[in-house]
């Protein structure tokens, strides 16, 4: 039986065994199964891999995503320059040791998500969040050439702006919007970004990479005030599906 499953914490909103217990399902993979394996610390990582002999692939979520880096092996060219992981392939040498190896899907679940809504007046972005989910966003903004500045608590660097930077004429010019913190994630929906959401109007294009509850707060606000809108459930589909991929060998 091959096992396969997600690293983080919390895994409470997490769609992920779910999502791959009814794909085993539907597709009659009958030598598999999906687990959630909550890690209080990242040191945890280490007792889960020796323990779990199964194991052949594992997802990364919040906080884990660049913490998780050290304990592996080697990197794809695309997580090493992203900086982030959120999918582990495990496999045995030939010597019989384990080889953990790190690569980014949530890159290609963004960029293929967000492709469909683009318009030529999402010509620039802001980017709500630092951590590893931010990293894969900007990296592909900068594969698709829109120019962005990340909103952070604690801004570090000539593209990282502050909340306290930003009024209501500043986010009318920038008409895609993009947040990757867990700000209004179940259960605390009433959460949302804290910033003035009177610049967002008809022409913006607001991605929340949240996709429990389906609509956050900011994706209600934003709706009201004419936005395209669109929340994280794509990406998660189409980031699991690129994980398969690379758990099986599947160009």
């Amino acid at each position: 039986m091959r096992t396969f499953g997600l690293i983080g914490q919390p895994l409470s909103h997490s769609f992920s065994k779910k999502y791959f217990t009814e794909k085993f399902q539907k597709e009659g993979i009958l030598e598999a199964h999906y687990e959630l394996f909550p890690l209080e610390n990242i040191k945890e990582f280490i007792s889960l891999i020796a323990e779990q002999k199964d194991l052949v692939g594992l997802n990364v979520t919040i906080p884990y995503k660049q913490e998780i880096i050290p304990y592996l092996h080697e990197l794809d060219k695309i997580a090493e320059t992203i900086g982030a992981v959120n999918t582990i392939k495990i496999e045995k040498t030939e010597a019989g040791k384990l080889n953990l190896k790190g690569f980014n899907t949530d890159a290609v679940g963004f960029q293929q998500s967000l492709k469909p809504f683009l318009a030529k007046e999402h010509e620039r972005a802001l980017v709500f969040g630092s951590g590893g989910a931010s990293k894969a966003v900007c990296y592909v903004l900068n594969q698709l050439g829109i120019p962005f500045f990340v909103v952070s608590r604690n801004p570090n660097g000539e593209k990282e702006i502050a909340y306290s930077d930003l009024d209501n004429t500043s986010i009318s010019r920038f008409q895609l919007l993009i947040n990757c913190t867990p700000l209004g994630m179940s259960p605390n929906i009433d959460q949302t970004l804290p910033l003035s959401m009177e610049g967002i109007g008809v022409g913006h294009l607001v991605y929340d990479l949240i996709y429990n509850p389906i609509e956050t707060k900011l994706l209600s606000i934003a709706k009201e005030k004419g936005a395209i809108t669109v929340n994280g459930l794509s990406m998660l589909k189409l980031q699991a599906e690129e994980a398969w991929k690379i758990w099986n060998n599947i160009n």
